[in-house]
């Protein structure tokens, strides 16, 4: 009897649009290769591949058929849970492309549970995940994007984003499951100091961070500058991203 064949390993991101350029998908290659040991593939989802480099796997992002000129809320990522998703089989661990990795890996692909987000940062007593980090099996919760695809009008009367209705729908099943407290922590609320010191303290990578996670005010680029969107909320340089964020 032939032996059984290595469980696959996937990196996904995700780009699509003008907001990031192909630099963020070869900066996040880079972090993970750094980071990873052992083999891997590495996909991005898209609509433009061009500028990404070759190691990388550019595949189309399956259609969700969504209206057109709706405000844009995350819901492309629900297509990484098709039935097939290009034929690819096994552990996927999805990657916003704006994360900054900053520690070891592995643990992502072994940490025990069904499916494995971040808990949501701002409001914990709540169900819902930040889903710029999230582990599941592929092909195994194709349920998700089916209801999606079937009640899209209700879902967006009841779900802010993609993520609100992702942590719902498989809380219920039983089967949502968060990351180690520390893992994946934000530069928004964890690296930045506190008011009034964050006028003379630089951002800090949080102790025990695996990825930090920008969202809503920052991106990389932003916080290497010391720029906020914000502009009442100053910000120094976080020169520990060009450590990390580079090819």
């Amino acid at each position: 009897m032939p032996p059984a064949a290595p469980h696959e390993r996937h990196i996904l991101c995700m780009k699509w649009g003008r907001k990031y350029g192909p630099e963020y998908v070869n900066r996040l290659y880079a972090m993970v290769r750094r980071h990873l040991r052992g083999d891997f593939q590495f996909v991005c989802l898209t609509d433009d591949a061009s500028g990404i480099r070759t190691e990388v796997r550019c595949l189309p992002i399956p259609p969700l058929d969504l209206p057109a000129g709706i405000p844009e809320r995350g819901w492309n990522k629900l297509a990484t849970f098709s039935a097939d998703l290009h034929g690819l089989r096994g552990t996927a661990l999805f990657l916003d492309v704006d994360v900054v990795v900053v520690g070891p890996l592995e643990d992502f692909f072994t940490q025990p549970g069904e499916f494995l987000i971040i808990h949501d940062y701002k409001r914990p007593w709540r169900i819902t995940g930040n889903s710029s980090v999230y582990r599941f099996e592929l092909g195994a919760h194709a349920d998700v994007l089916e209801y999606f695809r079937g009640h899209f009008q209700e879902i967006r009367g009841r779900f802010r984003n993609e993520q609100a209705y992702l942590s719902d729908f498989l809380h219920r099943q039983g089967q949502l499951t968060y990351w180690p407290e520390g893992w994946c922590p934000s530069f928004k609320y964890h690296s930045i100091p506190r008011w009034p010191t964050n006028y003379w303290k630089a951002p800090v990578v949080p102790p025990g961070a695996r990825i930090v996670v920008f969202h809503g005010e920052c991106n990389p680029p932003d916080a290497l500058a010391g720029r906020r969107n914000r502009r009442w909320r100053h910000i120094q340089p976080a020169a520990w991203v060009a450590e990390h964020w580079h090819e």
